[in-house]
């Protein structure tokens, strides 16, 4: 077992992802998965995460290339955007209610299939004069229109994919046949590698509840933990523990430590702050996303995103364009850095995120987002 430091573990938390900034088609395929969130403050998850690694990237860059770049929405540890060669390992999805694993539709399901099919392209609201509008509990234990949860359960099993965004809105069309798949096995090693390239320096305990919810949500992958072992032994992944807490990351990652002098506005769920365990671990404090905490229980703020300076996150930043004009109210976890050298960061990051907001758009209406949440 290695004995890594504290710096090298955060060193590697952010070099990882956080590369030079490149193509958007190039910057996906690199990452292999991108988060989504449907709340816009000031923009949302996706946007925010693609900023720091897309050159010149624009609020709705990723709407507006969608259907081009031929992306695709899926679930792996959390729901977001994709290439297909991610969304490859995640199908087929094997039908628990099934004895032979095959998804076949049925009722209301089988029709809003066949309706898809007849067509090039639907939005939920394509649905409603056909079917009506009758409700049904959502994954979250809300109410969505049946004909949502319809489609989305299309979507999961593989028969409809995402063409494109309108809003923020899903819209679906008929998915093309599937390439021949992968042995489940392989399929397992390429996600195990996947994740541990976003996430690691990742915390056992975390990825553990990680490969819960990708295997939640695609069961008949296999074994994790026996994989896990697997590209151990074959030296693929090493494992280290420091101040009590074991950690695992892909083999020869920690060897370089590059301190960028430069200040970023994160996502709540960036990879490098994504994992609520690791983040505590190693930058010493605890971040929470409250934008589901009542207001006057929170203590950061609705949409707190965390302000990373060099290789710290030193603390966080609220955003508002309310007034019309971008309005950033930092907060610090001790004392803001003193020096030209973080006020210069700091003046540069916020011009930065000016130019990526662009000019205002519409905000989605709280119904859209509640109705597109996955």
């Amino acid at each position: 077992m290695s004995r890594p430091t504290l710096r090298q573990l955060r060193a590697e938390a952010v070099q990882t992802t956080l590369f030079a900034p490149t193509t958007l088609g190039r910057a996906i395929e690199k990452l292999g998965f991108v988060q989504a969130d449907p709340i816009r403050s000031p923009a949302r998850a996706q946007d925010l995460i693609l900023r720091h690694r897309v050159a010149g990237y624009r609020a709705g860059d990723l709407d507006r290339h969608f259907a081009r770049l031929r992306l695709a929405e899926d679930f792996v540890y959390a729901y977001g955007f994709m290439p297909g060669s991610t969304q490859r390992l995640l199908h087929p999805r094997r039908d628990p209610r099934r004895a032979d694993g095959r998804h076949v539709p049925t009722g209301l399901a089988a029709k809003v299939l066949a309706f898809v099919q007849a067509r090039s392209a639907v939005h939920p609201r394509d649905l409603e004069a056909e079917f009506g509008r009758r409700r049904a509990v959502n994954g979250w234990g809300g109410f969505s229109k049946a004909t949502t949860r319809a489609l989305q359960s299309l979507h999961h099993y593989g028969l409809l994919r995402v063409a494109e965004r309108r809003d923020g809105i899903r819209v679906y069309e008929a998915a093309p046949p599937p390439p021949e798949p992968l042995a489940a096995e392989e399929r397992l090693r390429r996600l195990v590698r996947l994740v541990l390239r976003l996430l690691a320096p990742a915390p056992e305990t975390s990825l553990r509840a990680a490969f819960s919810l990708l295997t939640r949500h695609s069961p008949g992958l296999g074994n994790v933990r026996a994989t896990i072992a697997e590209l151990m032994t074959s030296g693929e992944i090493e494992r280290g523990a420091v101040a009590g807490e074991t950690y695992l990351w892909l083999a020869g990652r920690l060897d370089t430590v590059v301190e960028e002098p430069r200040v970023r506005f994160l996502a709540p769920f960036d990879p490098v702050v994504w994992d609520r365990r690791r983040f505590e671990h190693l930058w010493g404090w605890p971040y929470r996303f409250e934008a589901y905490t009542p207001a006057r229980k929170r203590k950061l703020g609705y949409y707190a995103m965390p302000l990373l300076w060099r290789d710290k996150v030193i603390g966080w930043v609220n955003a508002s364009t309310a007034t019309g004009a971008l309005e950033i109210e930092p907060g610090f976890v001790k004392a803001r850095p003193k020096g030209r050298d973080f006020a210069r960061e700091f003046d540069a990051e916020v011009a930065r995120f000016r130019e990526f907001l662009g000019p205002p758009e519409r905000a989605s209406s709280a119904e859209e987002a509640l109705e597109e949440r996955p």
